[in-house]
């Protein structure tokens, strides 16, 4: 089943990052898939970060991923090849195969630099091969620099490096003849212009050294300035008909972008773009800016979804007050609720399950209200064959994938089931039934309850554990109708004695943490009982 989110982001630098940041304290479930390969990668330290001045890109990348992981963000390695429109949103597929589903997409994934092909230059980008005076000109201010001309921007970048140095030499390479201007221009800022061709860049015990003419002189330099062409990842939004844009500069083209508007948003909805992708000249700090534009733009529209959404599904319900008894216990509501954060429960299971079902032989397993698979989990590790059923679809392809870390033994013993057993019939027999915090409101719960009690095979044993009555008087939270709470007792009377023996109906107590961090005691209605053979 795949994973459906409400927002994958694709690429994890700075933008895509903040926007993770941005999206999860808003309480939305996020994916982020990153390829691990940060454009910044082989720069020691990143510039002109407010209070960050300085610190090496993998630093700002790590703390980055553990805030964004801090609020409930998931992470994925790898790239994604396609990504297309469906009915609720987005199918994004990675290079390997895995494909996730989302209501939005931000695409984060930066550009690629297209290098000068001469001898050197890849191999030293990022140390002495550099482009952006204000991400380096302070290190090699006072410098001997020299200006690599492979086009028309060639003047532009020697007069921009004059500030940082005094110390300028223009490489004509393969680029035209300075206009008159631009000679009279470097002559008045003292900018010596070498013609002729560079053979490649000179490197002595891992130090560059100079630039090589084509003519066997070497020109003594300290750091090397290049033009790369800036294209934008993007190859994989082609499927939804989003195409880079030409980025000129002074009437000449430096690369590809993807247009988005100031908040992000692109030319197809439900897509927003941030960072160096739509901004070929953003730094690190204004990439960040943008990617918590976009987090708050992209949650404003799912706001603006919801609403619609529930404002639709009250109109149609048999209970449209807001906040009656029926809204806390219906599809729409656990949907949503699952979808607004990454985790909800905490990935183990019950304990009452543990304690009544430990010694059981494994057999066929029914799990009422699968929610994030944990109860389920645990009964197929140990050798029972599980029926796992929610009402909830996010809820049940997040128990999937989670249970993909148990090995395929465990994988093959679980089927998810996706039904509202309040609504439909069961089918089938099962020498395990399990129900826990299943609370709802008569006629309801007596129609599920019904159904799980005949869904128990002979020799078989039912388990329905449930907020017992005297927690409404408890400080850890609880839903406030009282109505929802039942005992065990009145779950056991309710069974035939004739086909029934109670193995246990009680109000068991355990210790909580309520939310001032104090430890109460709470009470559980468990019932366990056996059918006759």
């Amino acid at each position: 089943m795949e994973q459906k989110y409400d927002v994958v982001i694709v690429g994890g630098g700075a933008a895509g990052l903040s926007g993770a940041v941005a999206l999860t304290r808003a309480r939305r479930s996020v994916l982020v898939v990153d390829a691990g390969e940060p454009r910044n990668a082989p720069a020691a330290h990143a510039h002109n970060y407010l209070t960050r001045e300085g610190t090496p890109p993998a630093e700002l990348l790590t703390a980055g991923r553990a805030e964004a992981r801090g609020y409930g963000a998931e992470f994925v390695s790898g790239t994604v090849s396609s990504a297309r429109a469906v009915d609720d949103g987005f199918r994004v597929e990675l290079a390997d195969g895995v494909a996730v589903s989302a209501r939005r997409l931000l695409v984060a994934t930066g550009l690629v630099d297209e290098l000068p092909d001469v001898p050197g230059v890849a191999e030293r980008w990022g140390r002495e091969v550099l482009h952006c005076p204000y991400c380096h000109g302070w290190e090699v201010r006072d410098r001997a620099i020299g200006i690599l001309a492979t086009g028309p921007m060639a003047a532009h970048q020697a007069l921009m490096w004059r500030q940082w140095s005094a110390d300028i030499t223009v490489f004509l390479h393969t680029a035209a003849e300075p206009s008159a201007e631009e000679l009279e221009q470097f002559d008045a800022r003292g900018i010596v212009v070498v013609r002729g061709e560079v053979a490649g860049l000179e490197v002595d015990d891992d130090r560059f050294t100079g630039v090589r003419l084509r003519t066997g002189e070497l020109v003594s330099r300290d750091a090397i300035v290049v033009a790369p062409r800036f294209e934008a990842r993007a190859g994989f939004l082609r499927e939804l008909g989003l195409e880079p844009t030409e980025q000129t500069m002074a009437g000449h083209v430096i690369g590809s972008y993807v247009p988005a508007d100031p908040m992000g948003a692109t030319a197809v909805k439900g897509v927003w773009a941030a960072g160096n992708v739509s901004d070929l000249k953003a730094q690190v700090i204004v990439a960040a800016a943008a990617g918590l534009n976009a987090g708050a733009a992209i949650n404003a529209d799912l706001i603006a979804e919801d609403t619609r959404l529930a404002v639709t599904a009250n109109a149609h319900s048999e209970d449209p007050a807001p906040g009656g008894p029926m809204s806390m216990f219906d599809e729409r509501a656990w949907e949503e609720r699952y979808r607004s954060r990454s985790g909800i429960w905490s990935g183990s299971p019950n304990p009452h399950l543990v304690a009544e079902a430990a010694e059981l032989t494994p057999g066929t397993a029914l799990e009422v209200g699968a929610g994030e698979g944990a109860d389920a989990h645990w009964l197929a590790e140990r050798g029972w064959r599980v029926t796992a059923v929610d009402f909830s679809t996010t809820a049940l392809q997040r128990a999937a994938a989670r249970a993909e870390a148990l090995g395929a033994d465990v994988v093959h013993r679980l089927n998810w089931v996706h039904a509202d057993l309040t609504a439909e019939p069961l089918e089938g027999l099962f020498d395990l039934v399990t129900a826990h915090f299943m609370h709802l409101p008569e006629p309801q719960r007596g129609v599920l309850y019904a159904r799980l009690a005949a869904a128990v095979a002979p020799g078989g044993s039912l388990l329905i554990v449930g907020h017992h009555p005297s927690d409404l008087q408890t400080t850890v939270p609880r839903p406030p109708v009282p109505e929802l709470f039942f005992t065990a007792e009145e779950l056991a009377g309710s069974l035939d004695p004739d086909q029934w023996d109670i193995v246990a109906a009680e109000a068991r107590a355990r210790t909580a943490t309520d939310p001032d961090g104090r430890e109460v005691t709470i009470h559980d209605a468990v019932l366990r009982a056996r059918r006759r053979a």
